[in-house]
């Protein structure tokens, strides 16, 4: 079935230009350096922005949601429903505050957490049933401050040593997931150990 050959790869993040490079919006780096190694350009559609490309014999349908992140299930409910897909062959990319700057761990299922994004995808499709790339951002902030913490951005540093190289990691993680699978993807690129925040700056479990 042509269906099984498509696939939907979700960048979280806010659409808006404030929010460009925010460690909130790291799902749509990810799809941005896939698009940029797939050669395709995005352009604007219902509830995202969407980009299509051909990796060895798959289709690739690259979405970057702009809906703002709370409101993250319009757009992946919207594009499942529209290309026929499967949730076992969408892949959900966002931050995450339990995992070290960098640190990446891909999941077939699992709660949404703290995140506003993966629990309003839960609560649109019912069920949290669909893979997800979790995307370490750390949690280096006071008490009351994670807001300002996950709208700021990375310093030089952190870019240069863990996120570009995470980043570019990452893109490598959703094009095996889509040819590989996403067990022999886990086994191979998650990071094997994970920082757990406490638990009222839990993200997703």
């Amino acid at each position: 079935m042509e269906n099984c050959r498509k696939f939907i790869i979700f960048g979280l993040g806010n659409a808006e230009n404030q929010y460009t490079g925010t460690r909130h919006n790291i799902g749509f780096e990810v799809v941005n350096a896939i698009a940029t190694k797939l050669g395709v350009t995005f352009r604007t559609d219902r509830h995202a922005y969407i980009a299509e490309g051909k990796y060895k014999g798959r289709t690739l349908i690259l979405a970057m949601p702009t809906t703002y992140m709370n409101l993250s299930g319009k757009a992946v409910r919207y594009w499942m429903d529209h290309e026929n897909v499967p949730e076992e062959n969408i892949l959900v990319i966002c931050d995450d505050l339990d995992l070290q700057p960098g640190w990446l761990r891909m999941r077939a299922k699992g709660s949404g957490g703290s995140h506003n994004g993966l629990n309003h995808i839960i609560e649109t499709l019912g069920n949290s049933d669909f893979p997800r790339l979790r995307f370490g951002i750390g949690h280096d902030f006071a008490q009351g401050y994670q807001i300002d913490y996950v709208l700021g951005k990375f310093s030089s540093e952190e870019m240069k040593t863990s996120i570009q190289p995470a980043i570019d990691t990452a893109a490598q993680m959703v094009l095996s997931f889509t040819t590989a699978g996403i067990q022999q993807t886990m086994n191979q690129f998650n990071t094997k150990k994970q920082s757990k925040a406490p638990e009222e700056k839990s993200n997703e479990q």
